[in-house]
C-alpha cells in the first residue's frame, strides 16, 4: 500500500515488566535462545530496561522496576495457558506474545521446551471450522500454535502460518475505517 499514512517495518519492540532480571535473562536467552542485545540502567534508580533479539529485526523488551506491583492474573494477564484457564484479560492489558516459527519445527520446539522443564499446551491447529480447532492438519488449518508461560506468567506462543496469513475479515464492526484496497 503506497498510500498508507505510515510505513511500518514490523514491531520494534514489545515492552513487558518482569519480577527478576536474572531469571528473565536465563529464560529468554538461556532457554529460548534470544540474544540479550541491550541493557539500560534507568536514571534516578527507576530500574532497568533490557532487550532481546526475537528475530526479523524485532525485539522483546522488559523493564525491571524495584517497586513494581504484582500482576493480577485474569485482569492484567490471562489466568494461565488457554488449555487450563480462560484466555480473557483486561482491556489494555498485554494478553500474549506470539513468536513466528517455522511450521515444520512445531513438534521439535514443543519437545525442546518440555525437555527444558517448560510445560506446554499440545499443538493447536487453528482452522475455519465452527470451533476453530482441528485435531489433524487439514487444508483449512491456517496457523499452528503452541502456548507456554514465561517466568512472570507472561503467556507466550510459538505460531506458524501454514499458508496465506490473510483471511475472513467479516467480523470487523460496521463503520470501522479501513484503507481502500
Amino acid at each position: 500500500m503506497t498510500d498508507a499514512p505510515f510505513e511500518f517495518g514490523g514491531i520494534n519492540h514489545l515492552a513487558l515488566v518482569c519480577r527478576d532480571m536474572a531469571e528473565t535473562v536465563a529464560f529468554y536467552e538461556g532457554v529460548l535462545g534470544m540474544p540479550l542485545i541491550r541493557t539500560i540502567e534507568l536514571p534516578f534508580g527507576l530500574g532497568q530496561h533490557f532487550f532481546f533479539d526475537c528475530g526479523g529485526g524485532d525485539s522483546l523488551a522488559f523493564f525491571w522496576f524495584p517497586d513494581a506491583p504484582e500482576p493480577v492474573p485474569g485482569v492484567s494477564q490471562p489466568k494461565d495457558r488457554p488449555d487450563r484457564a480462560a484466555l480473557t484479560s483486561a482491556i489494555g492489558s498485554m494478553n500474549h506474545v506470539a513468536f513466528q516459527v517455522p511450521v515444520d519445527k512445531m513438534e521439535e520446539y514443543r519437545d525442546r521446551l518440555r525437555a527444558a522443564g517448560i510445560e506446554t499446551t499440545e499443538i493447536a491447529n487453528h482452522d475455519t471450522s465452527e470451533i476453530g480447532l482441528s485435531e489433524e492438519m487439514t487444508d483449512d488449518v491456517y496457523v499452528r500454535s503452541l502456548y507456554f508461560l514465561g517466568p512472570d506468567g507472561v503467556l507466550l506462543e510459538f505460531a506458524a502460518w501454514t499458508g496465506d496469513a490473510t483471511g475472513d475479515t467479516s467480523i470487523v464492526p460496521e463503520g470501522a475505517v479501513r484503507p481502500a484496497p
